[in-house]
């Protein structure tokens, strides 16, 4: 008979706001956003940012409500 290999469970890696206990991502940290999209102005996508759902859901929303202030520009030229 073969033997079997044990394996390790992998550790669930977290995306840096659940990791940091960040409840709510601020729309005015305009430098925790800008690390959030590209040069174009467009998201990255959760696989590239490493962010969990729920702070993708948060951070889209607060890097809406930065452009509408004038905080952030809507494209970059």
């Amino acid at each position: 008979m073969a033997k079997r290999k044990f394996r390790r469970p992998r550790e669930k890696s977290r995306c840096r706001f659940c990791r940091e206990g960040i409840g709510a991502i601020d729309y005015k940290d305009v430098a925790v956003l800008q690390k959030l999209v590209t040069s174009q102005g467009k998201l990255f996508s959760r696989k590239r940012s490493g962010n969990c759902a729920k702070c993708q859901r948060s951070a889209r929303a607060a890097i809406k409500r930065a452009r509408f202030l004038a905080l952030m520009p809507y494209v970059a030229r």
